[in-house]
C-alpha cells in the first residue's frame, strides 16, 4: 500500500492515473500526489492543447455553439462546455478564454425563453445550475441567473424542473443548482443568501442518505448508484459526495453508507469501473468504456475518500 497522499491508494493506481489525458493528470498531480504547484500549472496549461481538451475546444462553431446532426444546438454546446470544465482547462489561455468569448456572444437560447445569452440561461434549474457553474468558471458568472435559482429553491431545500407542477425536488435538479450556486459563490466571494440557499440544498441530499427516499428509505432510484462520467443532468452518489467535499462540507453519519457503497465498488486492482456515461450531446471520444477501469471515475473517488477519511 501507498500512503504519500494521506489514504490508501496504490502506487500503482495513481501511475496508471498519471498515464492519462492531460485533463486527468494535472488533477491527479494537485489533489492526489502534492505536486509542485508550478508543475501542476505546467500540466494544466498542456490540457487546452491536447487530448480531450483540445478536441472538445476544435468541435466548437465560429458562431460559439457546438454542434451535431438532428441535435438543437443548445444540447451539445451545453454538454462538450460543461465537459470542458470538468477537463479543467485554464479559462485564461488564450485559447479557452477566446471559445468562452464565443460561447457568450455568439449562442442564444430558446427564442420562447426570450433568446437569452448562454451565461443567462433559460428556465429549467438543471440546464440553469450548469450554465451558472460554466458562468463561474468562465468568469462570466451573472446575478440574475443566480437569483432565479435562489427563487426556484422549494420548500423541501431542493429543485425541480417539473416545478411549479411538482412540488417535491429532484436528486438531478438539486445536484445541478447547487454546483451552479458553489462555483458561483466561488467566483464572487461569500454572499449569505446563496450560502444559506446551498445549506438547505445540501440538506435535501444529506436528510436521504444521498440516495434514499426520506419517506420510506429506499433507493430513490437505481441509477444514483452508477458511478458516471460523463454524467450531464444525472445524479449518482459519487457526484453528491463530489459535492460535499467540493463545498467543504464535514461528513456526518448521514454520508456513511455512501461512502461505503463507494468503497465496495472498488475493484482489487484499486480502480473503479465506469458503470454508465451519458454520451448524448458528447462529440469527442472519451477513450473509456462501461464495465471497463475508469480513470475519470477513480480520480474522482480517490479524492472524495481522501477528504471523507481526513475529517471522520
Amino acid at each position: 500500500m501507498c500512503t504519500r497522499t494521506g489514504y490508501h491508494a496504490r502506487m500503482d493506481v495513481i501511475d496508471w492515473l498519471l498515464e492519462g489525458d492531460p485533463a486527468i493528470r494535472w488533477q491527479v498531480m494537485r489533489d492526489l500526489t502534492g505536486a509542485d504547484p508550478a508543475a501542476v500549472a505546467a500540466e494544466r496549461a498542456r490540457v487546452a492543447h491536447e487530448g480531450l481538451g483540445a478536441a472538445i475546444l476544435a468541435r466548437q462553431g465560429a458562431d460559439g455553439a457546438w454542434h451535431l446532426p438532428d441535435e438543437p444546438d443548445w444540447l451539445p454546446t451545453l454538454h462538450m462546455s460543461t465537459l470542458l470544465r470538468a477537463t479543467g482547462a485554464a479559462p485564461a489561455d488564450p485559447v479557452v478564454d477566446a471559445a468562452l468569448t464565443r460561447l457568450a456572444t455568439g449562442f442564444r437560447w430558446h427564442e420562447e425563453f426570450g433568446a437569452k445569452t448562454f451565461f443567462e440561461g433559460e428556465v429549467e434549474p438543471c440546464i440553469n445550475g450548469r450554465a451558472l457553474a460554466l458562468g463561474g468558471y468562465a468568469g462570466r458568472q451573472t446575478r440574475s441567473l443566480a437569483q432565479r435559482l435562489l427563487d426556484d429553491q422549494l420548500d423541501d431545500g431542493g429543485w425541480n424542473c417539473d416545478a411549479p407542477r411538482s412540488t417535491r425536488s429532484s436528486f438531478h435538479s438539486t445536484i445541478c443548482v447547487l454546483e451552479g450556486l458553489l462555483a458561483y459563490e466561488h467566483a464572487i466571494g461569500a454572499d449569505p443568501a446563496v450560502a444559506a440557499a446551498r445549506r438547505r440544498g445540501a440538506e435535501y441530499l444529506l436528510a436521504r442518505g444521498l440516495f434514499r427516499r426520506r419517506s420510506t428509505g429506499a433507493v430513490a432510484d437505481p441509477g444514483f448508484l452508477l458511478l458516471s462520467f460523463p454524467s450531464r443532468y444525472r445524479y449518482d452518489v459519487l457526484r453528491g459526495l463530489e459535492y460535499l467535499r467540493d463545498a467543504n462540507i464535514a461528513p456526518d453519519e448521514r454520508v456513511d453508507e455512501a461512502v461505503q457503497l463507494l468503497r465496495d465498488r472498488r475493484t482489487a486492482d484499486g480502480r473503479w469501473l465506469l458503470d454508465a456515461s451519458y454520451t448524448d450531446g458528447i462529440d469527442v471520444s472519451l477513450g473509456e468504456s462501461v464495465g471497463e477501469p475508469s480513470r475519470w471515475i477513480t480520480l474522482r473517488a480517490l479524492r472524495v475518500l481522501r477528504w471523507y477519511d481526513a475529517e471522520r
